[in-house]
């Protein structure tokens, strides 16, 4: 049996989920003849430990160095948007794959640099845009690529958190647009194949007077252009009190689809006789993306194994970051802004 052993870095909120996730790995990938083992590591020891012993995983002092030099075969960076860098270096420098959570840095500035060090090094890095492995995305890919939508003339996405997180978070989150909407940005660039180049935004600011304090709005649209012409729209808020909404419709030439319809959705119809959906809806998004959050680390180990390719680069997420500058620029400004684009990697 092959033995794999993650080093998971940082075990907040993100970091607990992803070692719960690790550990309900386990049982899938023993009968592919995968022996999957966790270490973790934590400035917050004790925390860190209750988590270990939680899910089974060897506590590890010392942080990503602690945990390289005990013995991992690959890096999972759950820990906040300043020490991405640094680790993601750690990691290449130790020659072994990287997983970490968006984004890169916390500016293309900051993003290019680690860029060009995962490439000069020839290191194994895999971004955590996990709406890429959601079956719903998937399936509209699928589709879309097969022909069956047609050529697209407009995409509509959204996403809207049941509450906003706090005032601490909110204050260095980059905005509403880097924080949430580059969820959309990175999976309209991958279901299109295609660059974003123009971005219109506009917001407002009607719930928490903190939020506006803080630089930030509560409630955004953007208006995107595709290099081939192609428009859409991509909008965000922090007060959908229906239920946290996540969806995307495609409208082609030949169909139309919607990620993220099903009896969860946050929506109630006003037309007679109509119930659905009719489910109780998600509440944050971890409930919405729970199976897709298992299956990018389960994508990630397969990466480890050789099995597969890298499906989300830091080209990639650095791309849609991009996209999420210009929104930030645009909404400031009140002018349209072209977005720099990348080679596609």
């Amino acid at each position: 049996m092959n033995q794999v052993t993650l080093g998971l870095v940082g075990v907040g909120r993100i970091g607990v989920m992803h070692a719960r996730n690790i550990a309900a790995l386990r049982e899938p990938f023993a009968a592919r003849g995968v022996d999957l083992r966790l270490k973790l590591t934590d400035v917050a020891e004790q925390h860190a430990g209750n988590v270990a012993a939680e899910v089974g995983a060897d506590f590890v002092s010392g942080g990503a160095a602690g945990l390289i030099a005990s013995g991992v075969d690959a890096l999972v960076v759950a820990t906040g948007t300043p020490t991405h860098p640094e680790l993601i270096r750690v990691g290449v420098d130790a020659g072994i794959p990287v997983f970490c959570e968006k984004p890169v840095a916390g500016s293309i500035a900051d993003s290019l640099p680690v860029l060009d060090y995962i490439a000069e090094r020839g290191g194994v890095v895999q971004i955590g845009h996990q709406r890429r492995f959601d079956e719903g995305y998937l399936e509209a890919k699928r589709r879309f690529d097969a022909g069956g939508i047609g050529w697209i003339h407009s995409l509509r996405a959204m996403t809207g958190d049941m509450f906003p997180p706090s005032d601490d978070f909110i204050a260095t989150s980059g905005g509403l647009f880097r924080d949430c909407s580059v969820h959309d940005f990175d999976i309209l660039r991958w279901l299109t194949g295609r660059e974003i180049v123009e971005v219109y935004a506009k917001g407002s600011n009607n719930g928490d007077p903190a939020i506006g304090a803080v630089g930030d709005v509560d409630t955004a649209l953007a208006v995107v252009t595709f290099d081939d012409g192609t428009v859409g729209t991509v909008s965000a808020t922090r007060y959908n009190g229906a239920g946290h909404d996540v969806r995307l419709e495609v409208q082609g030439s030949k169909s139309s689809v919607m990620v993220g319809l099903d009896d969860k959705t946050a929506l109630r119809s006003t037309e007679a006789g109509v119930t659905f959906p009719a489910g109780e809806t998600h509440k944050t998004f971890a409930e919405r993306f729970d199976a897709a959050y298992r299956a990018e680390l389960a994508a990630f180990i397969e990466l480890v194994l050789g099995e597969r390719d890298n499906l989300c680069t830091p080209a990639d997420a650095v791309a849609a970051s991009r996209v999420a500058d210009a929104a930030q620029e645009s909404l400031e400004t009140g002018r349209p802004v072209r977005v720099e684009v990348p080679a596609r990697a």
